[in-house]
């Protein structure tokens, strides 16, 4: 039902939003180059506290503070309507100062994107990919069980359990994990959340008692004990405070499950090709900084992998045909 919705809000809207790479031109374009000189917005489609969040702001954070955007501020908006289709629509779709328009564009926005509406990647500049990111299932205090061993024995013998989630990756993860251990949707159950915050937040409150979520957005509830890893979906374990969480194959006779989360930055396809390039450059330059390094990739357990605005495209636009061809999307 939410596809068939999704696709028909979205169906009414896409004829203005398929627009050519690097048409409408910029008045602060000169001598071939971009110089921002007014107030950068930025659409970020998952709720403020998830990752994407973190992500987006923690770049907005070193651009200003490194004065990589010519003295400018910029502003940050989290708009989840639609499960972020209605932003990610209106950023596509945008004419206007689209020189000045940013976009967080990662792999869990992608997923729903294809599978739900006609916005395909190639409606969008892609400015660069800044990062790789994965999953652990953390368990709330009020959980009832207390390993993950416990979690698969409770579901064999036909108790059934919840687990809350963001959307895109995050269910892919899911889908990912119940094909391993061979159960169905009905014995381990997902509740999908706006964002990875939102689902934390629900597993905080006991509404369910476990989730799915990345080091960035959970390391604080580690911390305080609030929630406890008790899985990690990837091929190796983590380190720090998340280290005693094990992989799936360490459970039980099982391969491990990881789908890897690339996070990057988008704009209208109407962005010029010289504000393309400056804002892949920025980005570029973010990246290098001691800040990204440590108080993003290295504190939240991420891996780093910029690529500029070309090597990025070629590589969203594989992913995004991979999994459409994988998926029987067209």
């Amino acid at each position: 039902m939410k596809k068939r919705l999704l696709a028909g809000i979205m169906a009414g809207v896409m004829a203005a939003s398929v627009l050519v790479t690097g048409c409408g031109g910029s008045k602060d374009v000169k001598d071939g180059t971009f110089t921002p000189t007014k107030t950068i917005q930025w659409m970020c489609t998952s709720s403020a506290g998830g990752g994407s969040d973190i992500f987006t702001r923690k770049i907005s954070d070193i651009m200003t503070a490194q004065n990589l955007v010519n003295g400018q501020t910029i502003v940050v908006t989290n708009k989840t309507d639609g499960s972020g289709e209605v932003g990610r629509n209106e950023v596509a779709g945008l004419k206007k100062n689209a020189d000045y328009q940013l976009l967080t564009f990662n792999s869990g926005d992608l997923m729903p994107m294809v599978t739900n509406t006609k916005n395909r990647s190639s409606n969008f500049r892609i400015l660069a990919v800044m990062a790789v990111d994965k999953q652990l299932l953390f368990k709330g205090k009020e959980a009832k069980y207390d390993t993950f061993a416990d979690v698969i024995d409770a579901v064999k013998a036909g108790n059934k359990v919840v687990i809350g989630g963001s959307k895109g990756d995050d269910i892919a993860t899911y889908q990912a994990l119940i094909a391993e251990l061979g159960v169905s949707e009905d014995q381990l159950t997902y509740i999908t959340y706006d964002s990875t915050g939102d689902a934390i937040t629900a597993a905080l409150g006991g509404h369910v008692e476990f989730v799915i979520a990345k080091p960035a957005a959970a390391s604080e509830y580690v911390e305080a004990g609030s929630l406890i890893p008790i899985l990690a979906l990837a091929n190796e374990r983590y380190t720090g405070n998340l280290a005693d969480a094990p992989t799936l194959s360490e459970v039980g006779d099982y391969n491990n499950v990881e789908v890897p989360v690339w996070r990057g930055v988008a704009a209208p396809a109407a962005m010029s090709d010289e504000a393309a390039a400056y804002w892949s450059e920025v980005l570029g330059s973010v990246s290098e900084t001691d800040a990204w390094k440590n108080e993003y990739i290295d504190a939240n357990k991420l891996i780093a992998d910029y690529m500029d605005t070309t090597a990025a495209t070629e590589y969203v636009t594989k992913y995004e045909a991979d999994y459409m061809a994988e998926n029987g999307l067209k």
